[in-house]
């Protein structure tokens, strides 16, 4: 027999035709998912008590309303109409006004498991009347039905359990209805009678524990038919904005960087970077150890971000709000200015409220709300306390590749120890593009601060050591003194200032002196000279005299002989010599 190579009717390529979804408008969640839950399809959502199971179904009908225009209908089993309207105020959510506006359709049905009785055939053929009336009057496409515990209690046949779970989520499948079903978890199984998962087209498995006295929450896809996702747990925050998760998965090394350049605030720690400063969206480390002066660093990036016009959160673990400002007062920097126009954002907690995943979304959500251009976390050694040094890495992983994907350039400060100057407990250099030390220099019985850029990526800087001040005029980096002896700074360096002056006098005297001396060894072999000259003038006019009296002597001699021979000759002689002369 040969196989026919017709495909069956109603086969379909599903890499051709992926499954919709419809988004829920929770923070991360549709990151998540890849979109959001199976559209027209139901989706589990169980957990233990108090996990959020909930509150995660509300945001979803709500959100959807509010941001996607699309209906709903939320059937309660356990809270009443008004219990559910007052807790999810606490959310943002006005439930009676969506109702209002004929969005929103909320039935309350109470079962009480006291009051039923098995006894004959089981069937929802009520519950779809009425849901079906609820979808209509508001024209819903998506349910919550919260939960199925309270709308199964007292059924003890199995048999007909599954029949009547399968029936109800067949009902929402063949209406169309994007629908999220509540369930508790049960002892081994992800529902207390470990059907519902099976029947599901995606299961969402919410869960809350308690480390160290800090709960988080988390949450994790156990099954999404159709559709890849992800399979990590994420952690997850409620709070009066409401549901926010978390999407690990999404950060990944794929952001884009920027060429431009930002100023630190101090202009000659910018001479060190080339004259420039940071990149922008950059990670820079402040590490030191106590007292030297990292968060006045952080603090001075902060403010000249400011004066830029740049938006900045300033994470502060140790310090309030009030206190930082007020500290910073003391060096010049006035911080609450740039609060009040709405350019900085103080967020203070103590490491010890929450958990680290906790931590992480709160700043991630808070980034999110605010937009800073700058983000500053003083000091991520304080999350030491809150976890093993791999999970505090970990956590600044995301964090970081979080700052990048933003254009966020990111500040962190770091307590170190004497001993280990410079290594970081948690093992994130290598996380860092730029890395200054800020050390304590002890000399002549006094403690001044150094400087120094031990590395930044993708530019020359000083391998110097800068002395570092502070003053009611600001942060201001001098040139420390090396010499034989080491570094010199502070008195030390004033000294030595002082020693190089003199020394420096001393010797411009010395070479004055030397200068002088010169000048009038100068001025003596220049009279020498002249009365050399003066003395050869009269010598030579003295000589040129001579020879000219010598001439006119030896001519009149001359003259004296020719005359007296003229005398003893007689005319003929004298003729016969005139004619002798002439011959000649």
């Amino acid at each position: 027999m040969t196989a026919s190579k017709t495909p069956p009717r109603g086969a379909d390529d599903a890499s051709l035709h992926p499954i919709d979804k419809s988004p829920t408008g929770i923070n991360g969640f549709d990151e998540v998912t890849g979109g959001g839950l199976p559209k027209g399809r139901p989706t589990l959502v169980c957990g233990g008590p108090g996990c959020g199971k909930t509150l995660f179904a509300a945001e979803f009908l709500v959100r959807g309303i509010q941001s996607f225009g699309e209906a709903g209908v939320f059937l309660a089993f356990e809270e009443s109409v008004a219990d559910l309207t007052r807790n999810l105020a606490s959310l943002g959510h006005d439930l009676a006004q969506l109702r209002a506006d004929k969005r929103l359709a909320v039935d309350y049905i109470h079962i009480d498991p006291a009051e039923i009785e098995e006894s004959g055939g089981y069937s929802l053929d009520g519950l779809f009347v009425r849901l079906a009336h609820a979808v209509k009057s508001v024209g819903a496409k998506r349910v919550v039905i919260d939960s199925l515990e309270v709308l199964f209690a007292g059924l003890k046949n199995t048999a007909i359990l599954r029949a009547e779970v399968a029936r109800l989520f067949r009902w929402l499948r063949e209406n169309e209805l994007t629908a999220v079903v509540t369930a508790e978890r049960g002892s081994g199984t992800f529902t207390r009678d470990g059907l519902e998962e099976y029947v599901s087209d995606c299961v969402i498995l919410l869960d809350q524990r308690v480390a160290d006295n800090v709960a988080t929450r988390v949450l994790r896809i156990v099954k999404y038919r159709g559709s890849g996702h992800g399979t990590n747990e994420y952690p997850f925050l409620i709070d009066d904005g409401g549901v926010a998760v978390l999407p690990l998965t999404s950060l990944q090394l794929d952001y884009e960087v920027s060429d431009e350049r930002i100023s630190s605030g101090v202009s000659k720690l910018d001479e060190m970077l080339e004259g420039k400063g940071f990149f922008r969206a950059s990670t820079v480390l402040l590490s030191g150890t106590a007292g030297t002066g990292k968060s006045t660093l952080a603090a001075s990036a902060v403010d000249a971000a400011c004066r830029r016009g740049e938006r900045c959160i300033l994470f502060a673990l140790e310090e309030s709000g009030p206190q930082i400002a007020r500290n910073m007062k003391s060096v010049g920097f006035n911080l609450n200015q740039w609060i009040k126009k709405g350019l900085l954002e103080i967020r203070a907690v103590r490491p010890t409220s929450y958990g680290l995943e906790m931590h992480l979304i709160r700043m991630h959500k808070a980034i999110d709300d605010f937009k800073p251009d700058l983000v500053v976390l003083d000091p991520i050694s304080s999350f030491n306390t809150q976890g093993r040094d791999q999970s505090v890495k970990a956590m600044l992983v995301r964090l970081f590749d979080g700052l990048k994907m933003r254009g966020v350039t990111g500040i962190v400060t770091f307590l170190t120890s004497p001993a280990r100057r410079d290594e970081t407990d948690i093992g994130i250099s290598s996380l860092i593009d730029t890395w200054i030390e800020v050390r304590d220099i002890e000399s002549m019985g006094e403690r001044t601060r150094g400087l120094y850029v031990i590395k930044s990526r993708g530019m020359q800087h000083s391998n110097q050591v800068r002395e570092f001040t502070l003053s009611e005029k600001g942060v201001n980096l001098v040139d420390v003194y090396v010499g034989a002896d080491g570094i010199l700074t502070g008195a030390a360096r004033v000294m030595q200032d002082a020693r190089d002056v003199a020394t420096a006098r001393a010797q411009s005297e010395v070479a004055a002196r030397a200068a002088r001396t010169l000048e009038r060894k100068r001025k003596a072999m220049r009279a020498q000279i002249a009365a050399l000259k003066a003395a050869y003038a009269a010598d030579e006019d003295e000589m040129n005299r001579a020879v000219t009296e010598a001439q006119s002597e030896a001519e009149q001699s001359l003259a004296q002989k020719a005359a007296i021979v003229a005398s003893r000759t007689g005319p003929v002689s004298a003729r016969n010599a005139e004619h002798g002369r002439k011959g000649a």
